[in-house]
């Protein structure tokens, strides 16, 4: 074999946040374009799968700092629940050593701190201060689909929330129309929400870079703020997305709590 031919082998750690998945590789690991690498990582059929890799990287001030690449290879500033799965990969790691109840994460939207609240196995449940949302206010969109209102919400990464009485057939192709209008020069994610009342909100989520997915850390944050903001419901906020419910509290700061589960380890051939 000439050495040039050589497989080379990029170990993943694969995790999953109520249904939304993501690849944790080293980035130091991994030689060449890694939005490239991403999009053959987090392919279904091809590659492992996954809506996206959290490529890690040493940090003097924060255990790691993650940034994310999304399945398609656009970056984004964080995920909730990416964060999480680092966080959780984190603590698998640290058992052998010291256990550790806090991790602190470096994200393209800052520093978050996850705090470990339980453990069953595999799967680690945490609460994420995930800081201080910036409530723009009610914006309208003219899709291909019809005038649609929503809700202008970033938690570090753009956030555009329509409440509805009942999820609409085909939401996913007006989502999908909205985060490419000029509004969104840098695309938004698109959460549409089912008010339940008191507590309690229902989502459909869409996301920059994913499309649809099971499961957003951010959009179920944007989503409950903007529910509390419009007096639909009152924190906490049990969200309920497809992969599964999360807790979000807006005191001030917004805290995220839900679980995240290290599913398997293994190597990628470059």
């Amino acid at each position: 074999m000439n050495p040039s031919d050589a497989i080379v082998g990029l170990p993943f750690t694969k995790a999953s946040a109520c249904g939304n998945d993501f690849l944790l590789v080293e980035g130091a690991g991994a030689a060449g374009d890694l939005a490239e690498i991403t999009r053959r990582m987090c392919d279904r059929h091809r590659g492992v799968g996954a809506d996206g890799v959290e490529w890690l990287f040493p940090d003097a001030q924060a255990d790691v700092r993650a940034r994310l690449i999304n399945a398609d290879g656009s970056e984004a500033e964080i995920s909730g629940n990416g964060t999480r799965c680092v966080a959780a990969d984190i603590c698998s790691r640290a058992d052998r050593i010291e256990p550790k109840t806090e991790v602190l994460v470096r994200t393209g939207a800052g520093l978050k701190t996850c705090r470990l609240v339980a453990r069953r196995g595999f799967t680690f449940e945490f609460e994420t201060d995930m800081g201080r949302p910036d409530v723009a206010g009610q914006l309208a969109i003219e899709t291909d689909r019809g005038r649609v209102q929503g809700m202008n919400v970033s938690m570090g990464n753009p956030h555009f929330v329509i409440f509805v009485e009942e999820f609409p057939d085909g939401w996913q192709r007006q989502a999908a129309s909205i985060g490419q209008q000029p509004q969104f020069p840098q695309g938004t994610n698109v959460e549409y929400v089912v008010s339940r009342g008191g507590h309690e909100i229902e989502i459909r989520l869409f996301e920059r870079g994913a499309g649809e997915t099971e499961s957003s850390g951010t959009g179920s944050c944007a989503a409950a703020v903007a529910a509390i903001a419009s007096g639909r419901v009152a924190s906490p906020v049990k969200v309920i997305a497809p992969g599964g419910p999360q807790t979000v509290r807006w005191e001030n700061q917004v805290y995220l709590q839900g679980p995240a589960t290290l599913v398997c380890r293994g190597e990628f051939f470059v």
